[in-house]
């Protein structure tokens, strides 16, 4: 008799299985890695958080806030060769921006743009002017000693930009200076808390090639002086999270 033909297909092969874990150690350094890279730009050339330290900006920031800043907005650096991106925009008056100190190395500072090139600016009993016009500042706090003595300090920076009359004579301090014209890539930066700040009035003006970016919103805030252990969580100030800065 005629043997019978198989009527099934060929004989499918097992799959093969790769042992478990085996490959994941380095799947995720490939992520962490990635990750690293994505933070690096963003931190560089993005976003970078800050945490304010003193209270030369009070009541706008306090000690134990943490903000945001847009380092894109004026033209972020690129690490290593020290190139700037393109700006969106030039820093304007009233702008909160972060900077590398003038006098210390590694320091960043933040104060708010009283000034910009090209202006001529003023200080008579503490209330600014631009131009000959006086600033609206509602962030503005006084505190601190009200004596005003002559400062050399800031005749030495200042006498060559004045522009007032009888230079001979010019006796600048804290609460009244100028006027004085702002050169250009230059601006006058104050702190907020114009009697504890120490600021653009002792050591000049600030270069344009030193802000770093512009001031967003703050993304988290406690304060350290709090009753209870642990302030940053047991003293957080709900009421000032995601809050822009103006």
């Amino acid at each position: 008799m005629p043997g019978r033909a198989s009527a099934r297909g060929p004989t499918k092969e097992p799959a093969v299985s790769r042992p478990a874990g085996r490959g994941r150690p380095a799947g995720w350094a490939k992520s962490i890695v990635i990750a690293l890279v994505i933070w690096i730009f963003v931190r560089a050339l993005v976003v970078e958080g800050f945490h304010i330290t003193s209270g030369s900006m009070e009541r706008t920031l306090l000690i134990g806030d943490v903000l945001f800043v847009n380092k894109a907005l004026y033209g972020a650096e690129i690490p290593l060769i020290k190139k700037r991106l393109p700006a969106v925009r030039e820093p304007r008056r009233g702008d909160i921006v972060i900077f590398e100190s003038v006098e210390e190395p590694d320091l960043t500072v933040i104060k708010r743009v009283v000034a910009v090139p090209g202006d001529t600016v003023a200080m008579l009993d503490a209330v600014v002017s631009i131009n000959g016009i006086a600033l609206h500042e509602p962030y503005v706090q006084t505190s601190g000693d009200n004596s005003d003595p002559a400062d050399p300090n800031m005749l030495a920076w200042q006498a060559r930009y004045f522009v007032g009359a009888s230079p001979e004579d010019y006796r600048p301090t804290l609460r009244n200076f100028g006027p004085l014209a702002v050169p250009p890539d230059s601006f006058l930066v104050l702190g907020d808390n114009r009697g504890a700040s120490y600021d653009g009035r002792f050591w000049g003006y600030l270069g344009r090639d030193r802000i770093g970016g512009g001031a967003l919103f703050i993304y988290y805030s406690f304060d350290r002086n709090g009753i209870l252990p642990l302030p940053f969580i047991t003293a957080i100030r709900w009421g000032r999270l995601l809050d822009p800065i103006r």
